[in-house]
């Protein structure tokens, strides 16, 4: 992930212009740092498969990068979170204004389908890769969970209409990040597998960042937190002790599918799931 880092910094977006600050928004949350989890996962499959397609996959890896970006940045506008912070900095709308922040989401998703459409892969395997991060991203996936997110605040759901909100909002662009990384491999056999891996591994990711939500500090978390009174998060729906045990069942549960996992993919993938499945303990 060094070496995405390092990627990362030298291929931000630029845009010279008589703009006083445009293309310093621009990079801004992206130097800001964050898991990087959907590029882990990306780059974690490509290296099980065919690490010699590692130097390609970042430009994938980047894409998705890109777009959870832009979403978060969206996300914590005033018309949706209105919150100060993120990554541990000021949010975009704070360091500049909020009409900035919502230009700089335009871009970035945009952008994000530009660097994937000039990746050096064949046409056939960019295509594929495009059509994955825009479903999942877009109007039926990220997009999707957000407005029904925003929609129903103070408006308490069914829990399963809930893990129909979060699998949309979150679960599907991790999903997408394991099934992209298949496709650049050509290992189409395990690419649905992993997406539906990814789905459950995101609902998982969602209960822990609403358990978090109420557990941690804003400091702590790097961005503001007990900040889900309103809104339809699972510790708001079922309390704290059904969301941990949620939590649980579905960590016990991927990782028993990690077993069934070919031995190149469970080496590669491990270390990282299980420091992801078990962080709300």
């Amino acid at each position: 992930m060094q070496n995405f880092e390092q990627f990362l910094l030298e291929n931000l977006p630029t845009s010279k212009s008589i703009h006083p600050h445009y293309e310093d928004a621009l990079q801004n949350m992206l130097k800001a740092g964050g898991k990087r989890f959907r590029p882990a996962l990306l780059l974690g499959v490509v290296n099980a498969y065919n690490p010699l397609m590692l130097d390609s996959a970042r430009y994938a890896a980047y894409a998705i990068e890109l777009l959870h970006t832009y979403s978060l940045i969206h996300d914590d506008l005033p018309a949706m979170d209105d919150s100060p912070l993120r990554r541990g900095n000021p949010t975009l709308h704070v360091v500049f204004d909020e009409v900035t922040a919502i230009l700089v989401g335009d871009a970035l998703n945009t952008y994000s389908f530009e660097v994937l459409s000039n990746a050096p892969f064949s046409d056939e395997t960019r295509v594929k890769l495009i059509r994955e991060l825009a479903t999942n991203g877009g109007l039926n996936g990220m997009v999707l969970g957000q407005a029904i997110d925003c929609y129903f605040e103070n408006r308490p759901l069914q829990i399963e209409d809930i893990k129909i909100l979060h699998t949309n909002k979150t679960a599907k662009l991790i999903a997408a990040s394991l099934k992209m990384g298949a496709i650049i491999v050509g290992r189409e056999d395990v690419a649905q597998k992993l997406y539906d891996f990814g789905i459950n591994l995101g609902l998982l990711f969602q209960i822990q960042d609403d358990i978090l939500d109420v557990t941690q500090s804003s400091q702590e978390a790097g961005k503001l937190t007990h900040n889900d009174e309103d809104k339809n998060s699972f510790v708001t729906i079922l309390g704290y002790e059904r969301a941990m045990q949620e939590a649980n069942a579905l960590a016990q549960r991927l990782l028993q599918e990690m077993d069934n996992f070919d031995e190149s993919l469970q080496s590669e993938l491990s270390p990282l799931l299980t420091k992801y499945i078990n962080r709300h303990k």
